[in-house]
C-alpha cells in the first residue's frame, strides 16, 4: 500500500489480498488425503501475454506444490529449420478433448485468445465443467446469472438448466447435499479485492452485501465484463455494464415496489437499457472496473467521483496516470489474485469428484 503525501490517494498492490488466499490454497491442499492435483495447460499462440501467463501458472504451481503439466499447440509450437509453420490453435481441439479423457487430469485451462469471438466461446464449451478451473462453461456462466450458488456436482452432466427457482440465500454454508457453484476466476479475484479494502458490507446479509454502492464495469465480454457486472448485481449493487454501443444497469432491486411483496429484491439481477452516458455513470460512482483490452483506451479521470475505488483489470492500463487525483484506492493490477482464485477452483473441482465417488470424502476445500 503506497500512500502519497500530496493528497493523492492509495496505490494498492494485491500482494498482501494474494498472500491470504495463497495461505488458504496451501491448507486446502494439504487437507487432501488422494494425489497432488494436476492441472494442464493449454498454449495454442505464440502471443506474448498468453507466455507469460502460462509461465507465471506454472511459477505457482510450483510454489504451492500443484502438478503443472503445459501442452503447446499451435503456433506455440517451436518450429525447426524447414519446416512449415503452424496456425494458431491447431490441434487444441483435439488436446481439450484429450485432457478431458484423462482420469489423471484434475483441471484445465486454455489460453485465451486463439480465434477470438464465437470460435474461441465454442473451445470454453468443449472443456468439461467438471474439470473447467476458469468457470468458462456456460453451466457456471448460467448459475451465476441465476444467482445460483449452490450445486449437486451431478447437474453438471445435465444438459437441460435448472428451471428451480432461486432460493432465498441465508449464509455461504451449502445447504446438505450441495457445493458451491464455480464463478470464473477473474470476477471473483476483483470482488476479493473489494472485499479486502471495504466495499463489501460484512453487517449485512450475505448475498446483499454490496448494497448501498454504485458500480460502473467497463467491457461486457463473457470472460470479465459480464460475468463480473452480474456478480456484483447478485451481491446487492447497482452496476453500469459499459461496453462499446451502449451501457446497460444491472440491479436485483425491483424497478417498481410491490406492496404485496415482503422480497426486498428479487432472486437474481434484472439489466435494462441505460440512458446514462458514460460520464453520467462514472460520476456517480463509488467503484469503477476498467478491463478494455487496447493500450490506448484510458478512463477520464476528470470524470470521475470524488474518493472513488477503481480497479484496472486489462493487461493495459486503462486508467490515465494521474487517477488518483481523484480516487481514494487504486488497484492497478489483479493477477496475483486471480492465479490463486484458478487454483481454489482445481480444490473446489477436485472436491466435486470426491462428492460424486461412492466412498465420498471430507477433504477441506476453500469458501467463495
Amino acid at each position: 500500500m503506497a500512500p502519497d503525501a500530496a493528497g493523492k490517494g492509495v496505490l494498492l498492490k494485491v500482494d498482501p489480498i494474494a498472500e491470504t488466499f495463497r495461505a488458504e490454497v496451501k491448507d486446502g491442499l494439504a487437507a487432501l488425503r488422494h494425489r497432488t492435483p494436476t492441472l494442464i495447460g493449454i498454449l495454442a499462440t505464440n502471443a506474448s501475454p498468453s507466455r507469460f501467463y502460462a509461465d507465471f501458472t506454472r511459477k505457482q504451481c510450483e510454489g504451492l506444490g500443484v502438478r503443472f503439466i503445459l501442452k503447446e499447440v499451435g503456433s506455440a509450437v517451436k518450429q525447426n529449420e524447414g519446416e512449415e509453420a503452424r496456425s494458431d490453435g491447431d490441434g487444441v481441439e483435439e488436446v481439450i478433448i484429450e485432457a478431458n479423457e484423462d482420469d489423471n487430469v484434475d483441471g484445465i485451462m486454455v489460453y485465451y485468445p486463439i480465434f477470438g469471438g464465437q470460435q474461441d466461446h465454442y473451445l470454453q464449451q468443449i472443456v468439461s465443467p467438471l474439470k473447467d478451473v476458469e468457470g468458462l462453461h456456460s453451466k457456471f456462466h448460467y448459475n451465476l446469472y441465476h444467482n445460483i450458488r449452490f450445486i449437486t456436482p451431478a447437474s453438471l452432466a445435465s444438459t437441460i438448466p435448472s428451471s428451480k427457482v432461486t432460493q432465498p440465500i441465508i449464509d455461504d454454508i451449502p445447504p446438505p447435499g450441495t457445493v458451491k457453484s464455480i464463478i470464473p476466476c477473474t470476477p471473483l479475484g476483483v470482488v476479493k479485492c473489494l472485499e479486502y479494502i471495504g466495499v463489501y458490507n460484512n453487517i449485512l446479509t450475505y448475498g446483499d452485501r454490496a448494497y448501498g454502492k454504485t458500480v460502473t464495469v467497463i467491457n461486457r465480454s463473457e470472460v470479465v465484463g459480464r460475468p463480473l457486472a452480474a456478480l456484483l448485481a447478485n451481491d446487492g449493487a447497482r452496476v453500469f455494464s459499459a461496453d462499446i454501443d451502449s451501457i446497460q444497469e444491472y440491479t436485483k432491486r425491483p424497478r417498481f415496489s410491490n406492496p404485496t411483496s415482503a422480497r426486498q429484491y428479487l432472486p437474481h439481477h434484472t439489466s435494462h437499457l441505460c440512458t446514462l452516458s458514460l460520464e453520467e455513470c462514472l460520476a456517480i460512482s463509488d467503484v469503477v472496473i476498467s478491463a478494455v483490452p487496447s493500450a490506448s483506451y484510458k478512463v477520464k479521470t476528470e470524470w470521475l467521483k470524488e474518493g472513488c475505488i477503481c480497479v484496472n483489470v486489462a493487461a493495459d492500463k486503462n486508467f490515465e496516470k494521474d487517477v488518483r487525483d481523484k480516487a481514494s484506492i487504486y488497484i492497478p493490477a489483479v493477477g496475483k489474485v486471480t492465479i490463486l482464485m484458478l487454483l481454489r477452483n482445481l480444490l473446489r473441482l477436485s472436491h466435486y469428484n470426491d462428492v460424486s465417488a461412492p466412498s465420498g470424502s471430507e477433504d477441506i476445500i476453500p469458501a467463495q
